[in-house]
């Protein structure tokens, strides 16, 4: 873990600090601006102050999680990708089947329409000159027109 630190290192004074809940901070004899730590049990919170002329100018904290922790929070983030990708592939295949309902639903009835055109037009005309006879039907049927 670094320390702040500008060129030349050796112009500052570093102090590592152990922090623990509910425990006074406790100094480390490491007076470098890297540290090196590997936790096996639980996590630990590291604190460096960078010093100059007995002032501290920057301070930084890091938490340092064991191997066991890790490997916890690797598996809670694998399980969790993978009911992402679930979600994700549900609403891909809800997209592909709604797609090919649609396709299916508008290209199909327009080939129907191309490839019988003929029987497709006959159908509108017999329609609309049905239509139109029901239409003179019921003029003459209406009592206005009665003489």
């Amino acid at each position: 873990m670094p320390c702040i630190y500008m060129p030349p290192e050796n112009r500052f004074k570093y102090v590592w600090k152990m922090l623990m809940p509910n425990k006074a901070a406790r100094i480390l004899p490491n007076d470098s601006a890297v540290m090196e730590v590997c936790r096996e049990t639980h996590l630990v919170t590291y604190q460096c102050e960078t010093q100059e002329n007995g002032n501290t100018v920057a301070s930084i904290k890091y938490t340092v999680h064991a191997k066991a922790e890790m490997q916890t929070e690797k598996s809670k983030r694998i399980e969790t990708e993978q009911s992402r990708r679930k979600k994700t592939d549900t609403i891909l295949v809800f997209y592909l089947v709604t797609g090919i309902i649609v396709t299916v639903g508008v290209i199909f009835p327009m080939i129907f329409m191309i490839l019988h055109w003929g029987v497709v037009k006959s159908f509108w005309k017999s329609k609309s000159g049905q239509d139109n006879q029901d239409k003179k039907l019921a003029n003459t049927r209406s009592p206005c027109n009665v003489e």
